[in-house]
């Protein structure tokens, strides 16, 4: 593995990267590439790189794993802001840095993206069409999730809180960073949240199983307000023509996932193979890092990209 640090020329700050080599690589060779997007409040040390590029680097592909703008060791002030066009954007300056490697075949390049990073694949790929192959994994529409559960479904309440705060902070204030989940089990049960997908993110995110320095979970609240306005699936009826593949677990929680895979590939209507797993026994958080039921999703995503890259 090679952590590189991407700066475009049109970027005032650097992506921290880790790019991990299939076995016997072979910098002579080109190879298919796949770029693994994190979770909202993750960083690259997590699912999408430990588990996911792992997993597919260990089959031929040469994976690239990053930490968002703002967020983990990648550049970017004030830190912890969540902007959905910027997480977007991300994708293709890590695709334009993916194409100058001279062992990577520019014309087969895949995305993998885990909860809301399943989301921001999916929108990249409705413009990006240097993207050839998409797979969401328990993926989440993140501007969804703002308007409803995030903003307790009174969104336009929250714009006027994130407002005033703004406000407060170009005059001075201290910023106003969200802390997304409890401490500790101990302090989920304790506040009585223990509905599935907010006690099994504490699970993940909040002990040794999961935890990482750069897995933050939390939001910089003033700087939220984009979120609530965009849509991870708008136009992809007309737009979403490249194979995807999306993973589900049918264990339902509050995050969505379930249903936001399930909208996805109702409407992936244009793409040239779109395809469902949709697997009967487990959590969104299951798909995490669990064995067996990543071991499933590996048993889709590994055909399905050597299919198409």
């Amino acid at each position: 593995m090679q952590n590189v640090k991407i700066q475009n020329p049109d970027m005032a700050w650097h992506l921290s990267a880790d790019i991990r080599f299939p076995p016997g690589f072979d910098e002579a060779r080109t190879y298919p590439a796949i770029i693994t997007v994190h979770p909202f409040g993750s960083c690259k040390e997590q699912t999408s790189g430990n588990i996911y590029a792992q997993g597919m680097a260990e089959q031929g592909f040469v994976v690239i794993a990053y930490d968002a703008s703002f967020q983990g060791e990648s550049g970017g002030s004030p830190r912890w802001i969540e902007d959905p066009t910027q997480r977007v954007e991300d994708i293709s300056r890590v695709i334009d840095y993916a194409v100058t490697l001279p062992y990577v075949d520019a014309d087969r390049i895949g995305l993998i993206g885990v909860c809301a990073g399943g989301g921001y694949v999916v929108n990249a790929t409705l413009t990006e069409k240097r993207i050839k192959a998409v797979a969401s994994v328990t993926g989440v529409n993140v501007g969804r999730l703002f308007r409803e559960g995030f903003s307790n479904y009174d969104p336009v309440g929250a714009l006027n809180a994130m407002a005033a705060q703004r406000t407060a902070e170009a005059r001075g204030a201290e910023l106003q960073i969200n802390e997304l989940l409890p401490p500790s089990l101990e302090a989920a049960r304790a506040k009585g949240l223990t509905e599935r997908d907010v006690f099994e993110a504490t699970d993940y995110y909040k002990t040794p199983r999961g935890q990482q320095k750069g897995g933050a979970t939390r939001v910089l609240f003033s700087h939220a307000q984009k979120t609530l306005a965009w849509d991870a699936f708008a136009f992809a009826e007309t737009l979403l023509t490249q194979p995807v593949l999306v993973v589900v677990g049918q264990k339902v929680g509050a995050f969505g996932a379930y249903r936001d895979g399930m909208e996805i590939y109702g409407r992936a209507v244009a793409s040239r193979d779109r395809r469902l797993v949709s697997l009967e026994e487990w959590s969104h958080y299951d798909l995490y890092d669990r064995p067996e039921p990543v071991a499933l999703a590996m048993d889709q995503l590994v055909p399905f990209f050597k299919s198409h890259l």
